[in-house]
């Protein structure tokens, strides 16, 4: 795919779909130019949370045991092969791929089978959906809005079969508390590995914190903005390229290491002011608006604005006033 051949009006058709609920309404994909034209673009935004997230799971030491992959909702299959390049494809045996769309089936398993000669690519069949055997590292992209009632059940009887999950959506208020609540109640049989430093329960969900979801945002690589063709696609679509919100949550069953004590989680985007820094913070005391003057730590207080890594922090406070802090950057954070 190039962007000479992209096919607009579907993307068009596409846009209007999500923006308007369609896609809730059954299977979208009328062609397999359709899941060209959106891995491309679409599908390569939601790439760029992907690559964030591993990021993170990389700074946290993590990295999956399964060498078994399963993309459930694969779409075209981007999240997948994001996981596999990012581990690299070494570390897994093989990947198999559902969605409600036969035609995505078809797509994600030819896309994965080009990148990774070695894997063996195959779609789920019904009685693999609906066998009780380990699944082993289960992949979840951007689906809890268009799930009903009776395939969020299915969704949930695949992750208890689940080694491992990685699951990434929008970040918006809506979803992300959606997420938080299927977190809660997995962690009887799960480790959270992240965004969460703790294994308590999830205080955006306590009483008082409507208002509030745990989000994160994923930088775009720098270059898009002096690409005219993103910047058309961007204004054709609606979009601010800036901004990429999203949440998630990965999960493991086996995990045998223990999240550092004292690590805090930044949600949503520190705002600054001329004398100050505001967070929103979140640890295993619970979720904290916190402020960090200008004064106390010049250098933090810039980072805070600039950086592009994952915000996993540790601070010394007084209160709600951040005295000291540095980024999370373990020694033995998983190459």
């Amino acid at each position: 795919m190039t962007w000479e051949e992209l096919d607009w009006p579907a993307l068009d058709r596409l846009r209007d779909g999500f923006l308007h609920g369609a896609a809730a309404k059954g299977p979208y994909w009328q062609s397999a130019a359709d899941l060209a034209s959106y891995d491309f673009t679409y599908g390569e935004r939601i790439g760029w949370k992907w690559d964030h997230v591993l990021r993170e799971l990389r700074l946290r030491g993590w990295r999956p045991a399964s060498r078994k992959v399963f993309d459930w909702g694969c779409g075209s299959g981007i999240a997948a092969r994001r996981v596999i390049s990012f581990f690299g494809a070494e570390h897994f045996d093989s990947l198999t791929v559902w969605d409600h769309s036969p035609a995505a089936c078809d797509f994600a398993e030819a896309e994965a089978a080009r990148a990774f000669p070695n894997l063996s690519v195959a779609t789920a069949t019904p009685g693999l959906l609906a066998a009780d055997e380990p699944i082993g590292l289960l992949v979840i992209s951007h689906v809890l809005n268009e799930l009903p009632p009776a395939a969020l059940d299915a969704l949930r009887a695949l992750i208890a079969r689940a080694d491992e999950v990685i699951w990434v959506e929008p970040g918006t208020h809506v979803v992300s508390r959606a997420l938080g609540a299927v977190r809660e109640t997995l962690l009887p049989a799960f480790k959270v590995i992240a965004p969460c430093t703790h294994a308590n329960a999830c205080p955006v969900l306590a009483p008082g914190n409507e208002r509030d979801w745990c989000h994160h945002f994923a930088p775009p690589p720098g270059e898009i903005f002096a690409d005219p063709r993103w910047v058309k696609f961007g204004q054709r679509a609606g979009i601010d390229l800036r901004s990429l919100p999203y949440c998630f949550l990965t999960l493991d069953r086996i995990c045998d290491s223990n999240t550092p004590v004292g690590l805090s989680r930044i949600i949503g985007r520190p705002e600054h002011f001329k004398p100050y820094a505001r967070l929103l913070n979140c640890d295993a005391s619970g979720l904290a608006e916190l402020t960090l003057p200008k004064r106390t730590d010049p250098a933090l207080f810039k980072q805070l604005d600039r950086t592009k890594a994952p915000l996993v922090y540790r601070w010394t406070r007084d209160g709600d006033t951040i005295t000291a802090g540095a980024a999370y950057a373990p020694e033995s954070a998983v190459e």
